[in-house]
């Protein structure tokens, strides 16, 4: 084996090793979102169709949020093969992310032309906190992701060999497929490429420049004309955006009280006030400070994303953890200045800072910023900075009597760095996560097998923590999907909402009468507050030993 081929080989077993390891029990339970893709991709398998009864459908209803759905096709084969089980939906997110390693290391060297670069840039990408996050779980990022690698790559291999930017448009038009967020950012990133190779572009023969167009616009066709027909398709956009959601704008001010405002600046003559007291500011200032959140680095080294701005959101990194290794963070400032005053070509140069100032674009429009998941594109940007960094400071401090010093400190700090991570996420991460990971269906639902044959009715809360219940009992009782089609067209996905499957029930417990003869009630603690007189049958914890869920009745207790 030559020796490139086995530098490379190694990073990948590191990657997949770092990806495979515990796949099902790391983190611990499937999240609501896993389990619709899960359970989907079976029901196509036994019946064509969604939950819902739609035949092969481009995009999946689910939770009436209408995710694309290419992750629930490419689960098929693996469900098929290993069953419905949490590796058969994962093993999806884990094949992308050892590919996007690969791809990492063939587009630096096409566009830095540096074999050393290239590697380093894939090794750390391996060992990526947040590329691994999001590369063990069923996030349809992470394959929109490989999909945008795979697109940039031949398109610019596609410069020389014209035939290839056929398929680089195939690819961009399937990331809509992947990942809603895809619809906003590869435009995008497809005029910053138009500006930066718009010569190269123009000298391509007008015969595979128009297939490149004419096909990628066929394959994007019917998920775009979903999105611009449907105006459900539009249910998660809208949802998630502060022009919908304006009460989630720090400087929200009413309809009513800023008309109010501005009669009194015409009545005072106060054109400063009707400036600023004018929506269009209001939104403007929100989209920058969205915007520039992106770039914080408490988000990005220290934290990680927050929910609410105060509860640390462990489905997206690991306990105590930012998305990137503290030890990068000089180093990538160190690899933006390289490479700002580097001799690589002004095309590279281009390409990498407009790449990653225009990431954090579609994200900027929605109200819970920064997000780790909307923002997976900044990828391997980071690593590639981390890299430059790395080489440039390297290649300065050898001239120095205190290099060896300097690199042993250096490694130390990188070795507990990553090994507090390994430790934070293969250790640590279960038990603080497992309420972040839904955890505790797999545990409930043999409990309410063993006794629910003595009830006439079952009961299940869908309130946080069991928000979305109906999907879990659907996944682990690998319940028949065209037995659930049956009632399903009369469900909505939304929070909240009442779903049936057989004798059990999935409802708001608040609203319920708990006195109802014979039935065996399933909630959290919130759920029974008030209620002194139900009888505790069974508690389930999750793992920091905080209550997940009860089981109660109304039968006396002798």
């Amino acid at each position: 084996m030559k020796k490139d081929t086995m530098i490379l080989t190694l990073i990948l077993i590191v990657a997949a090793f770092l990806r495979l390891w515990q796949l099902g029990q790391i983190p611990i339970s499937l999240d609501w979102d896993e389990a619709s893709l899960a359970y989907n991709a079976y029901s196509i398998i036994e019946t064509g169709r969604d939950e819902y009864g739609k035949f092969l459908p481009v995009v999946m209803r689910s939770f009436d949020d209408y995710k694309p759905a290419l992750y629930s096709y490419l689960a098929i084969p693996f469900i098929k093969l290993l069953g419905l089980t949490e590796i058969s939906v994962r093993i999806v997110s884990v094949i992308f992310g050892i590919m996007a390693v690969f791809l990492s290391f063939i587009l630096v060297k096409e566009l830095f032309d540096k074999k050393n670069l290239a590697y380093l840039s894939a090794f750390l990408l391996a060992i990526s906190p947040w590329h691994i996050q999001f590369s063990r779980v069923a996030f349809e990022a992470n394959v929109a992701l490989t999909l945008v690698l795979i697109s940039l790559f031949l398109f610019l291999k596609g410069l020389r060999d014209h035939k290839l930017l056929i398929l680089s448009a195939i690819f961009a038009s399937l990331s809509f497929y992947a990942y809603q967020a895809e619809k906003a950012f590869i435009p995008i990133l497809g005029l910053l490429l138009f500006f930066i190779y718009r010569r190269q572009i123009l000298a391509v023969p007008k015969k595979y420049l128009g297939a490149a167009v004419i096909i990628g616009a066929i394959v994007a066709f019917p998920i775009l004309a979903f999105t611009l027909t449907n105006k459900e398709a539009l249910t998660r956009a809208t949802g998630t955006s502060i022009f919908a959601n304006r009460t989630s704008i720090p400087d929200f001010i009413p309809d009513f009280d800023l008309a109010l405002r501005n009669l009194r600046n015409i009545q005072n003559n106060d054109f400063v006030g009707l400036i600023f007291d004018n929506r269009r500011i209001v939104y403007a200032k929100q989209l920058l400070g969205n915007y520039l959140w992106h770039y914080d680095l408490n988000w990005l080294f220290v934290k990680g994303e927050t929910v609410n701005k105060n509860v640390t959101n462990l489905r997206h990194q690991a306990y105590q953890m930012g998305n990137l290794y503290l030890w990068e963070l000089p180093l990538i400032l160190a690899g933006i200045y390289f490479l700002i005053f580097s001799k690589f070509k002004k095309e590279t140069k281009l390409l990498i800072f407009g790449w990653f100032l225009i990431v954090p674009i579609p994200s900027s429009i929605t109200w819970d910023v920064p997000n780790s998941v909307r923002t997976l594109n900044f990828l391997p940007l980071f690593q590639i900075f981390t890299a430059l960094g790395l080489i440039g400071t390297f290649e300065i401090a050898r001239r120095y009597k205190f290099a060896k010093l300097l690199l042993f400190f250096g490694f130390l700090i990188v070795a507990f760095n990553s090994i507090y991570y390994l430790n934070q996420y293969f250790v640590q991460y279960n038990y603080f996560a497992s309420q972040a990971w839904q955890y505790g269906y797999k545990e409930l639902i043999p409990e309410i097998q063993k006794i629910e044959k003595t009830y006439d009715k079952v009961i299940i809360s869908t309130q946080i923590p069991l928000d979305q219940s109906y999907i879990f009992f659907l996944f682990h009782l690998k319940y028949p999907p065209q037995e659930y089609q049956k009632v399903s067209s009369n469900y909505s996905g939304v929070y909240k909402s009442f779903h049936r499957v057989g004798k059990y029930e999935f409802r708001d417990l608040t609203t319920v009468n708990k006195s109802l003869p014979n039935t065996l009630f399933v909630g959290g603690t919130k759920d029974f507050q008030g209620f002194n007189k139900l009888r505790l049958i069974k508690t389930i914890h999750f793992l920091d030993g905080s209550v997940a869920f009860q089981l109660v009745d109304n039968k006396i207790q002798f």
